[in-house]
């Protein structure tokens, strides 16, 4: 009882301070569970659920997409696919990843069937943030039952693409050059201790789940699969007690037979009774991604990003991976001399974002008190003269300040938003710099009312610049 305690008294901990020093969940502006990373020309992408919270299961009706430069300002490219995307699609969308292939996206997902089965299907684009289509008009994988959820895809030096998925089994196939179909049979993987490190028992009884406490760990769901230094990597979440942890085995081959290595990230004061993520190299470090439910308000149903920096072992082991609320470290800076989109965020309160198809993805929902946080912005020595902001407002817009280093830093910039003609009616608004900024600062992009009611919203934002001196 003691020990439960500690957990909650953590969890607390992590809540109170999260805005002051915050980098996980790494989105704020919506829940985004199941990150499935994705490294393309020079870019991180990660390719996410969008839980609905307020429910009492899992409830996601489409899919998102991010990306990053630096790895910890996101920009948000909306939600290429959803549902609807597939005329096969009853309910219930679930874990999916992304790869690329020859120059196509294919978008790996599994929903719930018309005949009320899980089946995994795929979505096809030229480009990673889509759009994306059916690819089949029906789905790839669907055997009747709910076992098929969670896919995840590995395409091996000698380009032979591998799908494996599966709740509680483990399936795989060989997927063809198309990546769209598959030959041969669909094979079960054989659980074992030595291959996942336990064997499941269903939790029908306190009883039982004291029992299945005293095995190391079980394969539940959520695979992931990769190649590193010629050694196959089969991340999963397994259960242990009453709650998931990540665990992993290896293998000399990508179909296996698998040797279980041990857990990378378990009793952890996560907020969810699941986890699932994704590993990979990017720019010479090494990223987990997996989902928590620690944003205000969330929980089991309402999960989201996050990521930590890892060393492997010399011997090419994963070690034991802790949670941070302060995630990971920039690997470059931004430009503020450029076009930057305000849904390209490090951290934000008080705001959502929102897409149309005029002007794409924007910031929304804004309210009094709240914020977007861009880190790591680089104004060189020279310094900026001007700030201009693309803005709309329905009524009185309040006021957009910017800030240096912190929340309530120096003030170099302040716009005062008229209405605009419509919430989606974008205007340009320009400041002059009140002070001198150069060398590289993080920046608060603040939200404050003007004689405006609490609570009520006061624009939309769509994009920022500065101009140099």
């Amino acid at each position: 009882m003691i020990q439960l305690k500690s957990k909650y008294i953590t969890v607390s901990l992590l809540l109170i301070g999260m805005g002051i020093c915050a980098q996980n969940p790494v989105i704020q502006t919506h829940f985004t569970p199941d990150p499935a990373p994705m490294v393309y020309k020079d870019k991180m992408y990660v390719y996410t659920g969008d839980d609905q919270n307020g429910f009492d299961f899992y409830t996601m009706t489409k899919w998102r997409v991010f990306s990053s430069n630096d790895m910890v300002n996101w920009t948000d490219h909306g939600s290429p696919i959803s549902l609807e995307s597939f005329s096969w699609a009853r309910d219930r969308a679930w874990a999916a990843q992304c790869v690329e292939r020859n120059g196509k996206f294919y978008w790996y997902i599994c929903v719930q069937t018309v005949d009320n089965n899980l089946a995994v299907g795929v979505a096809v684009s030229d480009s990673p943030t889509g759009p994306f289509k059916d690819a089949l008009g029906k789905p790839l994988v669907t055997t009747g039952t709910w076992d098929n959820i969670d896919p995840t895809v590995f395409i091996d030096d000698d380009v032979q693409a591998y799908l494996y998925w599966g709740n509680s089994k483990l399936f795989y196939v060989k997927l063809n050059k198309d990546m769209v179909s598959y030959e041969g049979k669909i094979t079960e993987i054989p659980q074992s201790v030595e291959a996942f490190g336990g064997l499941r028992v269903p939790a029908k009884s306190d009883q039982v789940l004291q029992k299945q406490e005293q095995y190391k760990d079980v394969y539940v769901e959520g695979p992931w699969l990769y190649k590193r230094n010629k050694q196959y990597y089969m991340m999963y979440a397994g259960m242990t007690g009453r709650s998931e942890s990540l665990s992993y085995s290896t293998s000399n081959s990508p179909t296996g037979p698998w040797k279980y290595q041990g857990k990378i990230m378990t009793d952890q004061p996560t907020n969810s009774f699941t986890n699932h993520g994704g590993i990979v190299d990017f720019r010479g470090k090494s990223y987990l991604f997996y989902h928590t439910g620690l944003l205000p308000g969330a929980g089991s149903y309402g999960r989201s990003t996050a990521i930590e920096e890892f060393k492997y072992n010399a011997d090419g082991s994963i070690p034991n991976i802790l949670m941070t609320k302060e995630g990971v470290n920039p690997i470059a800076t931004l430009n503020p001399y450029q076009k930057n989109e305000a849904e390209t965020i490090a951290w934000s309160e008080k705001c959502s974002t929102s897409e149309n198809k005029k002007n794409g993805v924007y910031v929304s929902e804004i309210r009094t008190g709240g914020y977007i946080k861009v880190r790591s912005v680089d104004f060189g020595t020279k310094g900026a003269s001007e700030f201009s902001a693309s803005v709309a407002a329905g009524l009185d817009g309040g006021i957009l300040e910017v800030r240096l280093d912190q929340l309530d830093g120096n003030k170099i910039a302040e716009i005062e938003i008229p209405r605009t003609g419509g919430w989606e009616e974008f205007k340009t608004l320009t400041s002059k710099i009140s002070e001198s900024v150069s060398g590289v600062h993080d920046v608060y992009f603040v939200f404050k009312g003007k004689n405006i009611s609490a609570g009520r919203k006061l624009f939309n934002f769509d994009y920022w610049s500065f101009k140099k001196k």
